[in-house]
């Protein structure tokens, strides 16, 4: 499975939605910026997409309201490991109260993996990070065992975009 993301202005992301309105696609908002989902089994929307490969998927991402990108640079040296930490992931986000979805999502034309969580609202996404879960979840990271603190695995710092429907 694929993912499409198209992040513009939101006047072009309506002009997207109303230009492919036989499409699945999620349209989500952050001020003047917006994004354009589309996830497919094999056939891609028009060019300005961004595709990645779906490594890991659960619950359907039209059942979110809020959404948090976690773009994450990886090294070509560093993504075989990068994507291991992530396919032996604890699974502890999908038990907890308004999830909606996660996507982890590798790069088809960049160096940058996606980490999608998508929920009920923003609250429920606040009390994710703020329960035990997550600590467990996050347990190794600035540790000797936490993949943040080997050499070659990241290119540059990550950064968290969130959008609402």
């Amino acid at each position: 499975m694929e993912l499409y993301k198209w992040a513009g202005h939101r006047d072009q992301g309506v002009a997207i939605l109303a230009a492919n309105s036989n499409a699945r696609l999620i349209y989500l908002m952050n001020g003047e910026e917006s994004v354009v989902l589309y996830e497919s089994e094999g056939s891609a929307p028009a060019q300005g997409f961004e595709g990645y490969e779906v490594l890991d998927a659960v619950g359907d991402i039209n059942d979110g309201y809020f959404a948090v990108f976690n773009n994450i640079p990886v090294t070509d040296e560093g993504r075989e490991l990068f994507e291991s930490r992530f396919k032996n992931r604890a699974g502890k986000v999908e038990q907890e109260p308004g999830f909606a979805a996660i996507r982890v999502l590798r790069p088809l034309n960049s160096d940058t993996y996606v980490i999608l969580t998508l929920w009920k609202d923003e609250e429920s996404f606040k009390d994710w990070q703020q329960s035990q879960a997550y600590g467990q979840a996050h347990a190794k990271r600035g540790t000797e065992e936490g993949i943040d603190k080997r050499p070659n695995i990241f290119s540059r710092p990550s950064f968290v975009k969130t959008y609402t429907r």
